[in-house]
């Protein structure tokens, strides 16, 4: 993966220089336009290329998006897709903004000691991951399905045929896909199916260049175009829950019913003002808005633009920002069916101003602990839920300038490692709480039958000082999502960066009590001015992958991580 790394650190340096000559005597520099009308942003080009296909034969953002869904299906299969679920932000020209929750569900037979073993204590995390236990029922075609019914325009089949075509026809096996088979394995190649597709007779991944077919995942394409959703959710249901079950044997780890009656839910967006501009994200259950919303409300008071891109103190009240934002994440955000989660409270400006006082511009907070918003009496206790990983981010404006942002997920690299109708399921409920209580109170986030675990992802929509949508944007990389998405938006309102140089800033990322750089960090003597004000500074990679579009100078356009494979589209 050096090639990623090599492109990082060049971006970002040309970003900082620009940052800085921005902030003193030129314009921030202009990115090369992309489209006029329609763009598509997604984490690799076939897909990318697919949702504009749909764009030229006049389908709308939402119609793009589900192709674009579908497409990464087939040629990401490691990060997202209909084995998986997500969450969907539109907006239409005027600002007009929904958003609807695919998340998936813990089948009804969970309980607290889902991910217990027979001593009481918790399982090891690949013993709860390869198995039946960690797949929650999919909910990306029900995502699709609901947001197609209130504002597609082409035909359901016709937004299949970019995916069916790649599957059956073959795409080419990318640097980053190959990377990630051979670091994930041990679930890319846990069924027979996952072995065939990406490695060899030998067990070897197959080389980087490699054309592909999944004719299996075709067929299923196929049934899905023709017989709609009710493929999935009732005509091979019970199939796909014994195919789950199966993989724990002695447990109830699916039932046919657990997919037959899954339902999408239409959320209220989660927004909050930053400056002039209003941010709308995707409230719980997930973190996602309210963790951007607080990282940047607790900013607000602090002159970022005046200490600028290349500040170590600008990263060090970044930093410290979000070790508040993630001590109020892990203490209140879950499913709100389930649990009682003051999202109000947690991004009302007057609770983000108080938060805000915390912070000392040149000094480390020595502790951090969770606050107490209005609408709870006291924090739940903290749970022991894995690292997050995977995920995939696209967005998409029409010529109607209707805007998507979409982030879909199947979790892990390759999810739980197993295979159904040629597609990866998911292993999404390992985002639930191994450990259902902490001295003897129950954990917000543990599992129960029919929850949706807590989630990361934060799909974007911003609006300016006339409520018009300037700039959708999200991210995939776990837990750092929303700091990801915090970070563009420092850099796109405080430091007048394009989305693209935005995107590409160099990464800090501080959610407890340790800041990592990313690898390649070009901010000057960074690392020794943050252990200075009292910092544990690490460096290491860190898992990176944002997508945008923007609406600049008067014309969309669209933007795509350096670190990743990530494309752009015209229609």
């Amino acid at each position: 993966m050096n090639y990623f790394r090599a492109v990082l650190a060049a971006s970002s340096a040309a970003i900082l220089l620009t940052a800085c000559q921005s902030l003193e005597t030129s314009p921030a520099m202009e990115p090369t336009p992309l489209a006029h009308n329609g763009v598509v942003s997604a984490a690799d080009p076939r897909a990318a290329e697919a949702g504009a296909e749909i764009l030229r034969q006049g389908g709308s953002a939402t119609d793009a998006a589900i192709a674009v869904m579908l497409a990464l299906t087939v040629v990401e299969p490691q990060s997202s897709g209909i084995g998986g679920g997500g969450f969907f932000l539109r907006s239409d020209s005027n600002g007009a903004i929904i958003s609807i929750d695919g998340r998936e569900t813990a089948p009804a037979e969970a309980g607290s000691d889902w991910f217990l073993g027979e001593d009481g204590e918790p399982l090891g995390y690949r013993d709860a991951v390869i198995s039946g236990r960690s797949v929650g029922v999919p909910g990306s075609i029900a995502l699709a399905a609901r947001a197609h019914e209130q504002y597609g325009q082409l035909e359901w089949a016709a937004l299949f045929q970019p995916a069916i075509r790649l599957a059956r026809e073959g795409w080419v096996l990318s640097e980053r896909g190959a990377y990630y088979a051979e670091r994930s394995r041990e679930r890319a190649a846990h069924q027979a199916e996952g072995r065939a597709l990406l490695f060899d007779s030998e067990g070897k991944v197959r080389p980087v260049g490699t054309r592909l077919t999944n004719s299996v995942l075709a067929d299923t394409l196929e049934a899905l175009a023709n017989d709609g959703p009710s493929h999935i959710y009732e005509a091979t249901a019970a199939a796909l829950a014994a195919h789950v079950a199966a993989q724990t044997p002695g447990t109830a780890a699916m039932r046919e019913s657990d997919i037959t009656e899954y339902t999408t839910a239409d959320r209220p967006p989660l927004c909050g003002d930053y400056r002039e501009y209003t941010i709308c994200s995707m409230g719980p259950p997930s973190s996602g808005a309210s963790t951007v919303l607080a990282i940047i409300g607790q900013l607000e008071r602090f002159d970022m633009a005046a200490l600028g891109a290349a500040s170590p103190t600008a990263w060090h009240l970044f930093a410290e920002s979000q070790r508040l934002a993630y001590a109020d994440r892990e203490a209140y955000l879950a499913d709100p069916d389930f649990v009682s989660v003051p999202a109000t409270g947690l991004t009302d400006p007057a609770y983000l101003s108080a938060r805000s006082q915390l912070i000392a511009p040149g000094t480390r907070m020595a502790t951090v602990a969770a606050g107490t918003p209005a609408g709870i009496a006291s924090a739940w206790p903290d749970g022991d839920e894995p690292v997050e990983n995977g995920t995939s981010h696209f967005a998409v404006v029409d010529s109607a300038g209707n805007v998507v942002s979409w982030t879909s997920t199947i979790e892990g690299p390759f999810g739980s490692g197993l295979m159904f109708g040629g597609y990866y399921l998911n292993n999404e409920l390992t985002d639930f709480s191994f450990r259902p209580s902490r001295d003897g109170q129950p954990v917000a986030n543990r599992v129960e039958g029919g929850k949706r675990p807590r989630s990361s992802m934060a799909p974007t929509i911003v609006f300016d000082e006339n409520g018009t949508p300037v700039l959708a944007i999200g991210a995939a990389g776990g837990s750092t999502i929303p700091v990801q998405v915090a970070k563009a938006l420092v850099g796109y309102i405080d430091w007048d960066l394009s989305a693209q140089e935005a995107i590409a800033l160099p990464m800090l990322y501080s959610p407890a009590d340790r800041v990592e750089l990313e690898e390649g960090n070009t901010v000057p003597g960074l690392h020794a001015a943050l252990e200075a004000m009292g910092h544990n500074v690490t460096t290491r990679g860190l898992p990176l992958k944002a997508n945008a579009v923007e609406f600049r100078a008067g014309r969309w356009i669209g933007a795509a991580d350096p670190r990743s494979e990530g494309a752009a589209v015209t229609q």
